[in-house]
Formats: C-alpha cells, structure tokens, sequence
C-alpha cells in the first residue's frame, strides 16, 4: 500500500468530497426524527435495512450531526440517512431532485453540479447540470496534481469543461465524479474517502463542515466529539431479505447486531454468517433462496476474499488500495457514459493509459497508483445502488460479473445469482 500526506484542509479551488447521502422520503429529509432509536428498520428494494445503537438511542437536537453547521442549508443528517445504509442511492437522488424541483440543498453547484459554472436558471438547466448525481449519485471531487507526481495528464476529454480550466476557476485543478461511502460501522474502516486522503473520521468531518456544508469556520472540539461519536456507534446492515426472509433465522448472523459483536479482524474467509444454511434441505422457496445465499457465500469467501478479507465486514484489513478496471476508460462491463477521460503518461516508462479517474494515484503521485481505489465496505449494498466509486454497476449484478472477470475462473449464470444473492443480503 502506497503512503502519502493526506489533505487536511480544503484549499484555493479545491472541493474535497465527504460521503453524501440522501432520504428516499425527499420531501421531509430536511428535517431529522427527533430521536434516532437503538434499533430502526427501514424498507430498501431487497427488503429491510436496519441500524442498531448498542450504546443507546441518539436525540437529535443536541448532536452536531444532525445541525446545519455551515451556509447553504445542509447539515450531515442531509446527505446521511438510513435507508440508504447512511449512504446514498441514486434513486433517492432522483426522488429529491423530484420533489423540489432541483432545489434541495443537496442540489448545489458547488459540489453537486458536473461543474459550478453551470447553467441552473430553468428546470431543464438543473436537470442536465445534476445529471450525475440524479442517475447515479456522484459528487463532483476537485483535486491538484500532487507534488512531484510520478506522471502527467496529457489530455483530458471533459464534457463538462471542469477540469484545468481558469475561466471557471479550476486552473490546475482537474474534476472526478465519485460515489459517496457510508458513514456507519466505523469500527471496521483503515481508509477514509475512496482514495485515502483523510486520516481519520474527526478530519472527514472538519472538511464535510468546510467544504459540503460551506461553514465559516471549523466545527468546534465539542461538535466534532458528536459527530464521530455518533457515527462511530452505529452499526448498519441488511436484516430481513425478500427471498430468505429474517437473516438472524436458523442460527444465521445476519443484522446489525451481530455485526456490532464482530471484532475488526483479519481473516481467510471473510465471511461466516450464512454457514448454518449450508446443509438445509426442503424445496420451499424460503429455504432455496437460503441455501443460494449460503452458496454465494461460499463462493465469495474463494474468490473475494483475498481483497475483503476484514471479518464479516468485507473492507481491507490493510488499508490496501486496488484496481479493479473500474476507472478503465474502456471497459465495457460498466457504463462509464458521461465520465470525462484523461489521459495519462506515466514518466518512468513512458506508458500511457486512460481512466475516468486516476483514483488513489492524485494523492500518492505513484504510477502503480492510476485507477487504484480503497476497497470499501459490503455491509447495506442492497439499499445503495449503483457500484463502485463512478456508480458505473446499476445493479449488484453487474458488480459481480465485472470482479468475476478477475478470477481465472469467473462464475457461472447460477453461480453469479449466488453471489448476488448473498451479497444482497448484507
């Protein structure tokens, strides 16, 4: 794993991405529950979502999480909500751009839009403008080259005109589009944005404040105690699936309170929640779809589970970061339309590539680091669609042929439905 100084601080033209995420319910996101309880499931398109407390209920009103701490009308409770596994799903994008009109404050050109000199006068206007984060939920991510890169962008074809550009105020600064992460089930994250330039959840948070809220200054000591606090308590996953009904049923470990006994391990197989439905036997259609998730299970512990190795979270246990050609310009497992395309060259052989976006490699500056990102977490998948840092997998069907391609056996039809099967059950 390459090792780099990670930005503390947005500065000059610099936007720096926290995670963002949205309520399906777009009408009342604005407004938080007064109470979020110990434990709440909410409805998602595989079943039920849940989130667990296990040190107690959180009351809204006197955590910073949850108050507008800057200028434009967010606050993290805005871009953080748990239906969406505190994440973000394009659908809910979509759903909030719908209700406003595109006036939501997630809906703002500084970050929201494909570039901020976009045009936002009419309703046709904002829908092209925030057509990224509305099909797919991408924020834009505005980095520098770093210092003494081991290479160069030679071209860039940007559609949007957003990246080295001074007439919009980006010179020197070239603009990615990037999936937002959850913020919940702390314990189990080593990286922090999907290419590491965050230390830790405390400088995540100064930055979100700085930059996605537009504050003035930092939130203070107190308030950033709150914030990480709050998400560092929760613990988010799948717990009842449409086909396999309850994931805790038969001695299963599915759910968020499992996980939140689970210790942040290493381990050979990285998962061992579905073990118990390996052996049942009957042909009814709850217990089919169980043996299938204990097949995906088994499946994805011998092919996955080299890069998901930490226990029943399915992150990196160190901190690794990889390529999976989900940044390859030309891969035509994922639609990558409407992602700009820079070229390349790495000055120590001469080699050029193009990628959508050079990932871990603008906060690095290594060459083995073009396209590279963290390997994030697996637990909620079913409630964030799409996959993968450009939201490039529409569905979870998608994700896993393109890693299936990886393998030197790939998988079958049955065995891809396994996967996703299980995967959904996260």
């Amino acid at each position: 794993m390459s090792t780099a100084k990670t930005l503390e601080f947005p500065v000059a033209g610099l936007i720096l991405v926290s995670s963002v995420c949205l309520s399906l319910q777009a009408a009342s996101a604005q407004t938080p529950p007064s109470t979020i309880p110990v434990f709440q499931e909410q409805p998602d398109s595989s079943g039920k979502i849940a989130t667990y407390q296990p040190g107690g209920p959180t009351t809204t009103s006197s955590n910073a999480f949850f108050q507008v701490l800057g200028t434009n009308g967010r606050s993290c409770f805005t871009c953080h909500q748990p239906q969406n596994a505190w994440s973000v799903s394009a659908e809910s994008v979509q759903a909030r751009f719908n209700a406003t009109s595109g006036a939501d404050p997630i809906f703002s050109l500084f970050d929201g839009a494909t570039c901020p000199s976009d045009r936002v006068a009419t309703l046709a206007e904002k829908q092209a403008a925030y057509a990224l984060l509305t099909s797919r939920g991408l924020i834009r991510v505005g980095l520098p080259l770093p210092p003494n890169a081991q290479f160069e962008i030679t071209h860039v074809d940007d559609p949007y005109g957003c990246s080295n550009n001074a007439s919009v105020g980006l010179a020197g600064i070239y603009s990615f589009y990037r999936r937002p992460l959850p913020t919940t089930n702390a314990l189990f994250l080593v990286d922090y944005q999907w290419d590491g330039r965050q230390p830790d959840l405390k400088h995540q948070a100064i930055t979100a404040a700085l930059t996605h809220e537009q504050a003035k200054t930092a939130p203070t000591d107190a308030q950033l105690k709150q914030i990480v606090d709050f998400e560092s308590g929760i613990y988010t996953a799948q717990d009842f699936d449409a086909d396999a009904d309850s994931l805790t049923a038969l001695s299963a470990t599915g759910g968020p309170r499992a996980l939140s006994k689970q210790k942040f391990q290493e381990t050979v197989e990285a998962f061992d929640l579905y073990a118990a439905w390996a052996n049942l036997t009957g042909t009814d259609k709850v217990t089919q779809a169980r043996l299938s998730v204990a097949r995906g299970e088994q499946l994805f512990n011998s092919n996955c589970s080299t890069c998901h190795n930490v226990q029943d979270a399915g992150d990196n246990f160190a901190g690794a970061f990889f390529n999976n050609g989900a940044a390859d310009a030309g891969n035509i497992l994922l639609d990558l339309s409407g992602l700009p395309v820079f070229t390349v060259k790495c000055k120590l052989n001469g080699v050029s590539t193009q990628v959508t976006d050079l990932g871990r490699a603008m906060i690095s500056g290594l060459c083995e680091d073009i396209g590279a990102f963290k390997v994030h977490t697996l637990r909620g998948l079913a409630a964030r669609a799409p996959y993968f840092h450009n939201g490039g997998a529409a569905t979870l069907e998608d994700a896993v042929r393109l890693e299936s391609s990886l393998t030197d056996a790939g998988f079958t039809e049955q065995e891809t439905l396994d996967v996703v099967n299980f995967l959904k059950t996260l």
